[in-house]
């Protein structure tokens, strides 16, 4: 009998292996990152969850977007208060998303340097 191997080198729920092998004729080998891979994965997650969600829109990749957000305030110790607070100083300062403006150009009369000073 002649096996299969799948490779999947990315972050998976944290009952995928057991799932795996309970099916029979299936096995998989995993192994439990440091922090400095997992928020790495994290950040290749959260990338792969929004362009399901951009693809899909529906409120199950809504959902897996926002598990991955929650497990990297979780990893940084940001608790949702103080996110919120952030989203709040910045809401009050620059706005929300709401009024759906789409920025189309700016006319300057000088141009601005990469850091957005005026040349």
């Amino acid at each position: 009998m002649s096996n299969f191997r799948y490779n999947y080198n990315k972050l998976v729920r944290d009952k995928i292996p057991e799932d795996i092998d309970s099916e029979q004729g299936r096995k998989c080998k995993y192994r439990i990152l440091d922090d400095k891979e997992y928020l790495k994965e994290l950040n290749r997650k959260v990338l792969e969850e929004a362009n399901e969600f951009i693809e899909e829109n529906s409120i199950e990749e809504l959902g897996d977007l926002m598990e991955v957000i929650n497990a990297i305030m979780k990893l940084k110790g940001y608790s949702m208060k103080e996110v919120e607070k952030i989203m709040k100083a910045k809401e009050e300062k620059k706005g929300a998303f709401n009024n759906k403006i789409f920025l189309e150009y700016v006319d300057e009369e000088k141009r601005r340097d990469f850091n957005g000073t005026r040349l």
